[in-house]
């Protein structure tokens, strides 16, 4: 046992997830096996992931703002990121309508008759701004929304760095609070290999060889496109504004990425990403904010879902998107992303905005709903990624800023 607890755990959780696949294949005559007393222990793990998000965001953030001690500081670092996030993912969505438009000629003729899917009503851009802010301080906290439970966060850190010397008290309870979460993520993240196996043997299990079927041509270009945005858009940024090596960055932040790919879930990946980006040499005030706000507004690998998913819909029905159509696609999945929930199936949501946005059939949704699950794999990949070298991006940023002020004050 104890020579398997000194394997990094990058090497336990690719372990974990090659004895997942092999053990699902192996059931696939037996899948109520693997759906009654497999993947409940998949649950288990995830729902520990979700108990622990919310505390860990709340006052990872707070305990970052207060750290800083500045608001103008915090405000410059979220300014960053924002706007790094928003780049990223319209590079995203036109990578995803590139590479749909030039595998258009080889997605597969589907039967588009008698297809059932319900589509959930997407919500107006204003309707989504007004729920950003909580009424209720529970509510955030109870039904997960995270977006409420950063602007709580953001909300209550600056009012303790605002109110001074008598805030010290609440100080060291959230610092407290924040190092105790912290512990137990790092108990929970000890079972990653055990969650993984347990979340993807049944996928495999169930599906088998059949998961891609007919629409494999449409996740390899989906999945083309994961690759090119990350080797490309992320490896440039980390290299030319994080000032690191795209090799060391991608090399420890595997763990993360693998635990995505398995899970699914951008927001319960956060705490091995959290853990990554801070080995990277990230400012932990910074990754304590970048990252949380990453988890629920960066969705790159969601955008170029959309973008790929929109043409191979579109060319099912026999329909033609224009330039207009493709740049209303754009800027429907930009807009889309921020209030799209870093969790496994959200960006179905997500995708009946983009779709309605430039009229293609909601129907068409059925199309790829029954591998919306390998989609999540990959887009969540992405979506991750995007987190962590935003956070390198900015943290590299700050630490020049600091350096040229410290100058400034010699001179």
């Amino acid at each position: 046992m104890k020579k398997i607890l000194k394997i990094p755990l990058a090497i336990q959780i690719f372990i974990a997830l090659v004895l997942g696949i092999i053990v699902g294949a192996l059931l696939q005559g037996h899948t109520e096996i693997a759906e009654e007393y497999i993947k409940p222990f998949g649950t288990i793990f995830l729902n520990l992931l979700r108990f622990i998000v919310v505390p860990i965001v709340l006052f990872s953030i707070m305990s970052g703002i207060i750290s800083m001690r500045d608001v103008r500081k915090v405000g410059a670092i979220g300014v960053k990121a924002v706007i790094y996030y928003f780049c990223t993912t319209a590079i995203a969505i036109v990578i995803g309508l590139v590479g749909g438009n030039l595998f258009k000629g080889f997605f597969p003729v589907l039967e588009t008759s008698d297809l059932s899917y319900t589509a959930t009503e997407s919500t107006p851009i204003m309707d989504t701004i007004v729920s950003i802010f909580p009424s209720n301080f529970f509510t955030p906290l109870v039904e997960a929304n995270m977006l409420q439970v950063i602007v709580m966060a953001v909300l209550m850190g600056f009012a303790v760095v605002l109110v001074g010397e008598k805030a010290q008290p609440a100080i060291k309870g959230i610092e407290s609070l924040n190092a105790i979460f912290m512990k137990i993520m790092e108990m929970i993240l000890r079972l990653s290999p055990i969650g993984v196996f347990c979340l993807i043997c049944p996928v495999v299990a169930v599906n088998g060889p059949a998961i891609i079927g007919s629409l494999a041509i449409v996740l390899g270009c989906a999945y083309l496109c994961f690759i090119v945005h990350m080797v490309v858009v992320y490896s440039t940024a980390v290299k030319t504004l994080g000032g690191m090596s795209p090799i060391k960055f991608f090399k420890e932040n595997l763990p993360a990425m693998i635990f995505a790919f398995s899970s699914s879930s951008s927001v319960g990946t956060l705490p091995i990403n959290m853990e990554g980006c801070i080995k990277m040499g990230a400012d932990k005030d910074v990754a304590s904010f970048v990252l949380p706000l990453g988890a629920t507004i960066n969705m790159d690998g969601t955008a170029i879902h959309q973008g790929v998913c929109a043409i191979f819909i579109a060319t099912c029905y026999g329909i033609d998107l224009d330039l207009n159509a493709m740049l209303t696609i754009v800027f429907t999945a930009i807009l889309a992303s921020i209030g799209t929930a870093g969790v496994p199936g959200a960006s179905m949501v997500m995708l009946t905005m983009v779709l309605a946005s430039v009229g293609l059939p909601l129907d068409g949704i059925a199309l790829v709903a029954g591998v919306d699950r390998v989609f999540d794999m990959g887009r969540t990949v992405v979506n991750i990624t995007g987190d962590a070298s935003c956070t390198i991006v900015v943290s590299n940023s700050e630490k020049k800023k600091a350096a040229r002020n410290l100058k400034k004050e010699k001179q």
